[in-house]
């Protein structure tokens, strides 16, 4: 009886391959089958080694370029810092970029860790990013480097944080690998793109404020903190033995090397313990309490009594568990937060920015059946007539106002502490109350005419196929019929700011703050009969995909 090959081992009585040899086979195998999959990958993955290495090129000429800037070293150590933090949340947000960051999937082999790591580490080494990596450590280099000293510095420097990146990369997948590909994993990678939202927010207002004052000189302090954290001292090491000062490269060189070995041991005890602890599907369920249902606990007892308690607590859970739906809820509060805020501090806007905030969280009752997607079934069961269905949408709406009320009171309040207009509060209050009720009544509407399905198989699309024409009348027509809606409340405020009645903009604020409540009672009695009639089509909509 013959036995197979294991890729990468020989047949014959030679001495085998060694493990690191192994496993760099290994992920060339990987890549070559994953691109024979189908044209599209293939297309794919040549696309993207063709722009990282056209920027990798760009940013390399362009160190090269700054060799005689004043601020290069600045430039090059905070480049390199913010590289080594992509490399440190890049597993946590794109668990399933690479099949290799999953360890799980070696631990029923008889490896040992240090060999282990050892080549997973030179095998990590295979791909597009490390190769990025390695054209910034270059021109980072390149940018610094003078003189006989500053060069050999540089040659030591530049692998230095191509591994020290990687390592971190494979030390953090490794110790969080049972949360990356749990559903806590997943609403991660669902968080994202709110993470990159954020992140380009800070990077403008940063960028803003450095014009303002003076320039990168002003980063000096900072730079000096970042150039003794690695993988940034070793780029900082470059620079420092340009300008002769030996022993503080050395020390920043050693600093390098021993974040170096700190992470390879942090990796390798991640790798024993996921190779012997047990996880979640070895260890045996809670005993049942033998109470013969479930506790709702404080929550249970805060919420009304009755169909709207009921429809409030699922909902609430609901934005607690589901991946999808606790991503609209953290991205629409997020930005609600930053836009208005961040224009504030730029001197660029007024407290009416706040109503900003409103609009994002107003569209989150825009589609509410959809988003219970196949389980809409079990609340259609128990809608009958229309007051069954204005009981259910007035308790999602009442969800809604629960954390929407307060989360705009505070926006607001943030706006006008940060913009220095006190005065405007109280009618910026109520044009952002007057339009969130008017984006919710109009969400109960659309929510009836317009449902459509949200994928649960895809984390980054939210419109099943063939209902994109659904979506878009649903949001945009919504926005649109809600700004309608809310005119009277905004020409209101623009008449008594044109007519100079300041004195009389508070009334603006129990003003539009019972204009949306009506709206949102207007909206609820033309959705609730239009609910129980089309509950089947609404159904088949939100079932589909």
């Amino acid at each position: 009886m013959t036995t197979a090959a294991v890729p990468g081992t020989s047949t014959t009585a030679a001495a085998p391959d060694s493990l690191t040899t192994v496993f760099v086979r290994l992920k060339l195998s990987l890549l070559r089958n994953g691109l024979r999959q189908s044209s599209g990958r293939t297309a794919v993955y040549v696309t993207s080694i063709v722009i990282s290495a056209l920027f990798g090129a760009l940013m390399l000429l362009g160190f090269v370029l700054l060799r005689e800037y004043a601020d290069a070293d600045s430039i090059a150590i905070l480049l390199t810092a913010v590289l080594a933090l992509s490399w440190a949340v890049m597993p946590l947000f794109v668990p399933s970029g690479d099949e290799t960051l999953d360890p799980s999937r070696l631990v029923m082999l008889p490896l040992r860790p240090r060999p282990l790591v050892r080549a997973l580490l030179v095998a990590s080494l295979v791909g597009t990013g490390p190769g990025f990596t390695l054209l910034v450590g270059l021109g980072a280099a390149l940018a610094l480097a003078r003189g006989a000293g500053g060069v050999v510095v540089a040659v030591l420097a530049v692998p230095l944080v191509v591994l020290v990146c990687v390592a971190l990369s494979r030390a953090v997948a490794a110790a969080n690998v049972r949360l990356l590909t749990s559903r806590k994993g997943r609403d991660l990678a669902v968080l994202s793109g709110l993470v990159i939202a954020v992140g380009f927010q800070v990077v403008n207002f940063g960028a803003q404020r450095l014009s303002r004052s003076g320039g990168l000189s002003t980063l000096e302090p900072v730079t000096a903190v970042i150039g003794w954290l690695p993988p940034a001292s070793a780029v900082a090491a470059v620079e420092s033995a340009s300008t002769g000062d030996y022993a503080r490269a050395a020390g920043q060189l050693l600093l390098t090397v021993l974040a170096l070995g700190a992470l390879l041991y942090w990796w390798q005890r991640s790798l024993v313990k996921l190779m012997t602890a047990p996880d979640g599907s070895t260890i045996g369920a809670a005993p049942d309490s033998g109470s013969g249902r479930a506790s709702t606990g404080l929550l249970g007892r805060l919420l009304p009594g009755g169909r709207t308690g009921t429809v409030m607590e699922r909902s609430l859970r609901y934005i607690w568990r589901d991946p999808k739906t606790k991503a609209s809820w953290v991205t629409s509060l997020a930005i609600g937060a930053i836009v208005p805020i961040v224009n504030a501090l730029q001197g660029a806007g007024s407290v009416y920015w706040a109503c900003f905030a409103s609009g994002m969280l107003g569209m989150l009752m825009y589609n509410q059946f959809g988003q219970d997607t196949s389980a809409f079934w079990m609340v259609a069961q128990t809608i009958s007539t229309p007051a069954d269905a204005y009981a259910e949408l007035r308790a999602r709406a009442l969800t809604l106002l629960l954390i929407t009320v307060p989360f705009t009171l505070l926006v607001t309040t943030g706006t006008a502490l940060v913009s220095g207009e006190w005065s405007s509060l109280p009618d910026a209050l109520g044009v952002a109350f007057a339009l969130l009720g008017a984006m919710l009544g109009v969400g109960t509407v659309t929510t009836a005419l317009y449902p459509y399905s949200i994928p649960q198989d895809n984390a980054y699309k939210n419109v099943a196929p063939g209902q994109g024409g659904l979506a878009w009348i649903s949001i945009l027509g919504g926005m649109l019929a809600a700004a309608v809606l809310c005119a009277p409340v905004i020409g209101a405020a623009v008449y008594l700011h044109v007519a100079d009645g300041h004195s009389l903009l508070w009334i603006l604020l129990p003003l539009g703050t019972l204009y949306g409540a009506l709206a949102l009672w207007g909206g609820l009695r033309f959705a609730a009969p239009r609910t129980a009639r089309r509950l089947p089509e609404i159904l088949a909509a939100v079932s589909k995909g």
